[in-house]
């Protein structure tokens, strides 16, 4: 693990010996594939050298060898935490290249699933980094919320992680009105199993409704645990001090940026999907600190549960298509399909080959819970993607881990990996 380089200046003496050490990958909280090289003197990190090249999924090179829309699926591996919001980058650019707009209610459905999916990465954050810190029982908070928002993820897509629920020209279906219920078994039954249905005698809107309005009281309860709990502060307040200057310099976004008290948000200030109808706030920091990213994420995942009550609100009143009528990527109904020749050799030659877009390159983004995330896509007129180039904010943040590191002891370079919120497939892709 460690081995004894040239004393150095410090340790001339015989006192302490400057030296080498791996952390990661194996470590739970290097999150599973980053390796870190340290430099140390004692406990003193002197020197950081991130290795990220452990987890190559080549996302970009294998978007170049299939139909455009055969790589949605692809997106959502990316960061396997915002599932969505990758999927809304990716779909956004083909829609820009095409020059479709897809329907109104489409919009508003991306624009709450997005949140949905923002909520479902702090969760996992919140948990993962109390986790790394030592606090056990957040973690088990979160999941709670988080198994019950994957349900949700399950109801319109039939996938609870890899939705591919995004496509250009809208979504693959509107939402269901029927929400399934726990069945009895062995360990849920009686007063329990009726708790659990509580929320599921209606729609998924009425249970999104229900999730929204409920939330507020759990995020409470995550704050109660660790907001003013002296250690969480020991471990968290002035580590890892991000100035406005080096946030700008390495081209850092979402919370890693509004904790160093930059007001930007693509969502306010490049609005997309339905963003400028709801009405939100940016949280913003003061110190950049990790205990500043940590507020900052806490209060985001309470505005995302105010822009999702306002979605169900437009959504109830406002039914309508979910798919624009242009049948070059729209795809028939499955009835139709099942009954009508051509139908059936339309959905074939959709799925298989895909369609064509038009020659050009469009850079489309949008405000995914770790920051920016952004599709450069270039067409040539055929049916797959001459070039896909993906802007992963983890691997923007991660270049600076080196400068904002140093000086700190070895336990609080733990804190900065979880403060990141890095995730490897983004990284590595």
């Amino acid at each position: 693990m460690a081995d004894a380089k040239t004393p150095g200046p410090a340790s001339e003496a015989g006192e302490i010996r400057s030296y080498t050490m791996n952390f990661g990958p194996q470590h739970p909280a290097a999150h599973g594939v980053l390796r870190l090289v340290l430099e140390m003197e004692g406990e003193t990190v002197i020197r950081i050298d991130p290795h990220i090249g452990l987890l190559h999924r080549a996302t970009e090179k294998l978007a170049e060898s299939k139909p455009f829309n055969h790589s949605i699926g692809y997106m959502d591996r990316l960061d396997y935490v915002s599932m969505m919001c990758n999927e809304h980058a990716y779909v956004r650019a083909i829609e820009q290249l095409m020059g479709i707009t897809p329907p109104d209610r489409a919009l508003w459905i991306r624009t709450m699933f997005d949140e949905i999916t923002r909520i479902l990465n702090h969760l996992m954050w919140i948990g993962s980094n109390a986790l790394d810190l030592g606090a056990m029982a957040v973690f088990l908070y979160a999941f709670r919320e988080r198994e019950e928002l994957m349900d949700t993820y399950e109801a319109v897509s039939g996938a609870r992680m890899h939705a591919t629920y995004y496509r250009p020209g809208g979504v693959y279906r509107d939402l269901p009105g029927r929400m399934p219920k726990y069945k009895e078994s062995p360990w849920h039954k009686g007063k329990d199993l009726a708790r659990l249905n509580e929320w599921r005698e209606g729609s998924l809107l009425d249970y999104i409704e229900a999730f929204a309005k409920d939330f507020p009281r759990r995020v409470d309860e995550y704050e109660e645990l660790l907001t003013e709990n002296r250690i969480w502060k020991q471990r968290t307040v002035d580590i890892g001090i991000v100035s406005p200057e080096q946030a700008f310099a390495y081209g850092m976004s979402g919370p890693m940026l509004r904790a160093s008290g930059i007001e930007w948000d693509l969502r306010k200030k490049q609005p997309y999907a339905k963003y400028a109808a709801v009405d939100f706030d940016i949280p913003v920091g003061t110190r950049g600190d990790c205990y500043d990213r940590y507020l900052v994420r806490v209060a985001e995942m309470r505005q995302s549960a105010r822009i999702i009550g306002q979605c169900v609100d437009w959504l109830r009143k406002n039914p309508g298509p979910v798919m624009v009528r242009n049948y070059k990527v729209a795809p028939p109904a499955r009835e139709d399909m099942k009954e009508s020749m051509e139908a059936l050799i339309h959905w074939f030659k959709l799925f298989s080959e895909g369609y064509s877009v038009p020659a050009g390159e469009t850079y489309a983004a949008v405000e995914a819970p770790k920051g920016e995330f952004g599709c450069y896509l270039v067409a040539d007129g055929a049916n797959k993607p001459f070039r896909v180039h993906l802007r992963a904010p983890s691997f923007v943040h991660l270049a600076s881990i080196n400068e904002i590191t140093r000086g700190h002891m070895l336990p609080d370079v733990v804190a900065m990996v979880g403060t990141y919120d890095l995730v490897f497939g983004e990284v590595d892709r």
